[in-house]
């Protein structure tokens, strides 16, 4: 394999492994497909050290060793993207695809996300489904969809802004937490703890949580840790904004 060749192959395996990390692929998989991806493309090895901000890939083809690095950049999670990947990788395992294919259809990945209009609502109504499920009457059911689904609007808003994430959870928090606590202010509800407990069920770190354990379990220990330490952060930020609203509606005092 000539060094030009090994070169443009290890730019467009190192390419894929940062996707699969900005858009929340666990370190597992990205270990995975980068050397599935790059024994499919003609080289005889490839090695890949990850961190929770940058990686470090190694190939290696007729005795030459070329190792790059990269810089990540987080995106948010975004299933559509890794499952993209993971498709490419695929087709070019069978042949399908070489290596200027693969750099085409990579170049092409665009994360997809639903519109604000359709999202909000849908986030809303599953809250107050949370908050049925939970034993929540009619009204506390409808309190919780107003208060979701406009601290989902807050959510989206600030997140287009590109203000940390830290902020974005706690006054999306604390925007849910105010609304939500209408049913103790005015006794509008026989329930009125509930919509305060299932309205900001939207800002549950789940995902991040699942793959730190999961990186955590397989031996990925750095990485692990550090999605651990970051949903906690989300988590805390979420706590705050919420006491801070309980603090102004006087539930405390």
């Amino acid at each position: 394999m000539y060094a030009t060749t090994q070169n443009d192959i290890t730019r467009q395996v190192v390419r894929v492994a940062q996707l699969l990390l900005a858009y929340g692929a666990e370190s597992e998989l990205i270990e995975e497909i980068t050397q599935r991806l790059g024994h499919a493309l003609g080289l005889e090895s490839v090695e890949i050290s990850i961190s929770s901000n940058s990686l470090v890939l190694t190939s290696l083809s007729v005795g030459r060793c070329i190792t790059t690095t990269r810089r990540i950049r987080e995106h948010g999670i975004n299933m559509a993207v890794v499952c993209e990947l993971q498709r490419i990788c695929l087709l070019t395992e069978k042949g399908i695809y070489g290596l200027t294919e693969v750099r085409k259809r990579v170049a092409r990945i665009q994360p997809k996300t639903y519109p604000a209009k359709f999202l909000v609502p849908m986030i809303g109504l599953s809250c107050a489904s949370f908050c049925h499920l939970f034993g929540g009457d009619i009204i506390a059911c409808l309190i919780t969809f107003v208060a979701s689904a406009a601290g989902m609007f807050v959510r989206l808003s600030i997140a287009k802004r590109h203000y940390n994430l830290l902020l974005n959870f706690s006054v999306t928090a604390f925007v849910t937490t105010l609304i939500a606590q209408t049913g103790y202010q005015f006794d509008l509800t026989e329930t009125p703890k509930l919509p305060m407990a299932a309205s900001v069920l939207m800002l549950v770190p789940g995902f991040p949580m699942i793959n730190s354990i999961s990186d955590m379990v397989k031996g990925h220990l750095n990485v692990g840790i550090s999605r651990w330490g970051h949903a906690t952060l989300l988590t805390v930020a979420s706590v705050i904004g919420i006491t801070i609203a309980m603090q102004i509606g006087g539930l405390f005092l």
